[in-house]
């Protein structure tokens, strides 16, 4: 029988995070019955852990959110790790998990109390069009003024970013409710010295419905944003993002840059219910 753990992600304290939904067992359901369960959980993804086809893997998973299925995503990545290894299970090397997912293999690192991922490869990264850039600033609702740059950080969600001068434009932004689905777009913009936090972020997503969601805390965000910024010269080696707090959340994002020039995006989890079982009827999930 399938059982769900609930995972807070990327948090700085008692249900600050992004929520997630891990379904374990679920390896005979369709994508249909996955999707189903997805809508109605209502979190922006819901995971699915499954054996790995992959003799480098340590498991595999299979990422939903309201409008479809992923074929990456951070928060679930780390919280997927989190419920794997607290049911018990036991990476093929120590401190390192591989996940299996739909852009490939990733890597997961144990730091202590928090994991990292080490951010895919950008499949797209390159200055929007006028048109995409008028649409973006639409979208989120910003101050044209502030736009710095805007720029494609896709990594599996196809991510617009739009580089604000400050965190408190980011924090100003009077996004739009509606928004086609498929529309994957954010904000960035840096604290003044001395704040806690080093960078600000907000991400939106559209689902099926056409409404345009403000996520919590976004780990595919934030690492399309890590490589760009990285990239530029802007943080030197490291940094902590902020994110959700205008949608009542206060998620802590680190981003570090290796030796190698590898970029890792790490933050806590927390189990919030464990193993809760899934009594599934025949419909939707026939």
């Amino acid at each position: 029988m399938p059982t769900c753990d609930l995972i807070d992600v990327f948090c700085d304290g008692p249900l600050s995070g992004n929520p997630l939904g891990v379904v374990h067992g679920g390896d005979d359901l369709s994508a249909e019955a996955m999707q189903a369960f997805t809508n109605w959980l209502g979190f922006s993804e819901t995971t699915f852990l499954l054996p790995p086809s992959d003799p480098a893997a340590d498991y595999r998973v299979r990422i939903f959110y309201p409008g479809g299925e992923l074929p990456f995503a951070g928060h679930p990545t780390l919280g997927s790790c989190h419920s794997w290894l607290e049911a018990g299970g036991q990476p093929k090397s120590v401190g390192r998990v591989v996940q299996e997912c739909g852009i490939g293999l990733v890597d997961i690192r144990q730091e202590g109390e928090t994991l990292a991922f080490k951010a895919p490869p950008l499949l797209k990264h390159e200055p929007l069009t006028g048109e995409e850039r008028a649409s973006a600033i639409a979208y989120t609702g910003v101050d044209e003024a502030a736009v710095i740059e805007a720029v494609h950080v896709v990594n599996g969600p196809k991510w617009q970013l739009l580089r604000l001068k400050s965190s408190a434009d980011v924090l100003a932004a009077n996004p739009a409710s509606k928004a086609p689905l498929g529309t994957d777009v954010g904000i960035a913009g840096p604290h003044e010295a001395g704040f806690e936090r080093d960078w600000e972020l907000r991400a939106f997503f559209a689902d099926a419905l056409g409404n345009l969601n403000e996520d919590p805390v976004t780990g595919s965000f934030n690492a399309g944003v890590a490589i760009h910024l990285f990239e530029n010269g802007l943080p030197e080696g490291s940094y902590t993002a902020g994110q959700g707090r205008k949608v009542g959340a206060n998620g802590l994002v680190a981003c570090a840059q290796d030796d190698s020039g590898d970029i890792w995006i790490g933050g806590r989890c927390q189990i919030v219910t464990k193993q809760g079982t899934l009594l599934l009827t025949k419909r939707p999930f026939a």
